[in-house]
């Protein structure tokens, strides 16, 4: 039987650059420090259903309190030290739930929001944003109208307005989020780049040089 959910699917914006550059183990270190703050953002009923690879998907009945859920999680990614961060996409449809996996286009949906949001930002459809009551003024940003893959009518999605995101310097070689840069790695002749590490910085000169 199907039932009308909302959906949250967020991924780690440059997790393979990560992955290739500090190696497997920093990157796992990484998957469990968001599963721990994704498990600590839920908000009521919100549960996190699963993870793949560096998406994570949670689900609620109630668009509210998801987007409650989706807003932690991006302040709290914004402003970690030595992390990535996240692009996310909300939706508000019908799903079919079987052997404890979900089906359906609104599934689909949401993964295609996802994976068009930029980094640091939280996209959602009409559907949820109209779905939300009481969400306060200019929460949802008109973003526009997109054709998504193997969805059959042009998509109109809202950016999500996230008041107290941190905005932070990234490292331009493995997309670490550098919030204190005192603790950075400046580079010795473009003053407005920072590194994670003297190792990223190697990297960053011998690409470029």
């Amino acid at each position: 039987m199907e039932q009308t959910l909302a959906i949250l699917m967020a991924d780690l914006s440059g997790y393979t650059a990560l992955t290739e550059t500090h190696g497997a183990t920093s990157a796992a270190d990484i998957i469990d420090k968001y599963i721990r703050i994704t498990e600590y953002s839920l908000n009521k009923d919100c549960f996190l259903h699963e993870r793949t690879g560096d998406q994570v998907m949670v689900i609620s009945a109630s668009p509210e309190s998801l987007l409650v859920t989706a807003i932690q999680i991006a302040t709290i990614t914004s402003g970690e030290e030595n992390f990535l961060q996240v692009h996310g996409g909300l939706h508000y449809g019908k799903v079919l739930k079987r052997n404890n996996s979900y089906f359906g286009s609104a599934i689909n949906l949401t993964a295609r929001i996802a994976a068009k949001a930029d980094a640091g930002s939280i996209w959602c459809s009409r559907e949820f944003a109209t779905a939300v009551s009481d969400a306060g003024d200019n929460i949802f940003k008109p973003m526009g109208s997109f054709q998504f893959k193997n969805i059959t009518c042009e998509k109109e999605v809202f950016e999500i307005a996230i008041a107290n995101k941190t905005q932070a310097c990234i490292d331009p070689v493995c997309n670490m989020v550098l919030s204190n840069l005192q603790n950075a790695v400046q580079h010795p002749v473009e003053s407005s780049r920072y590194f994670c590490s003297p190792f990223c910085l190697e990297h960053y000169d011998i690409k470029n040089n």
